[in-house]
């Protein structure tokens, strides 16, 4: 995993993304003037031995893409995080910085697409470039049990990684929905919901609760509790 994070954070397969970076790390939000951000590919983050996956879009441009950590330092991370201590993933209930001793239990974040994309919307040929860096990390989970889609463009993200290794066929009944669940290959089970995006929290689309809800059924379908 170490390795893999390494060649991540050196990628350099998509110049759009990789020049929307630079420039919103040069240019900054005026809120984090005084900030070095970290401008580069974000590597995933969490335990190598997760039974839990936790697949995302992209990282944020002032939020990921300044950290260095994903939802670390936006509006969906503070979302998240409270979510995953309560729910018993994460050592605490914020995630600020790289530094601030976040350390998460049997769950593994990572996403389908590792630059910020501009308008959060990467490009179908962006995202394939990202796919193999999705194979690797899913391979190099040993206990994987449960896989937590963050959004269609993740869940379809995973799909397109079991048709890709051959773990399917096809697509079949594999469709998103919040709270959306499904038995995969290789003793595995599926789960989707709603983005944590700000737009989804601050609608009401997307609650505490109901976040809550699937990161309880994620530890129940890892036998997590027994």
């Amino acid at each position: 995993m170490a390795d893999l994070n390494a060649r991540v954070v050196n990628c350099e397969r998509c110049s759009r993304l990789r020049e929307y970076c630079a420039e919103v790390a040069r240019i900054k939000r005026r809120a984090y003037l005084d900030q070095e951000y970290w401008g580069r590919p974000v590597p995933s983050f969490g335990d190598p031995m997760a039974r839990v996956l936790i697949l995302g879009l992209a990282p944020g441009a002032h939020g990921s893409n300044r950290t260095g950590r994903p939802f670390t330092g936006d509006g969906s991370g503070k979302f998240l995080y409270p979510v995953l201590y309560e729910s018993g993933f994460a050592s605490q209930p914020t995630s600020l910085s790289r530094d601030d001793g976040m350390m998460l239990r049997d769950a593994q974040i990572t996403a389908v697409v590792r630059c910020a994309p501009p308008g959060n919307k990467p490009l179908p040929e962006e995202i394939a470039n990202c796919s193999s860096y999705l194979d690797e990390e899913i391979t190099a989970l040993p206990r994987l049990r449960v896989v937590v889609c963050l959004g269609k463009i993740a869940f379809d993200g995973y799909i397109a990684h079991l048709i890709r290794t051959g773990a399917i066929e096809r697509r079949g009944n594999l469709h998103f929905a919040h709270g959306a669940e499904f038995a995969v290959p290789q003793g595995r089970n599926l789960l989707a919901t709603y983005h944590p995006s700000l737009q989804n929290t601050n609608t009401g689309k997307l609650t505490a609760a109901m976040f809550l809800r699937i990161f309880q059924r994620a530890r129940s379908l890892a036998s997590l509790d027994v």
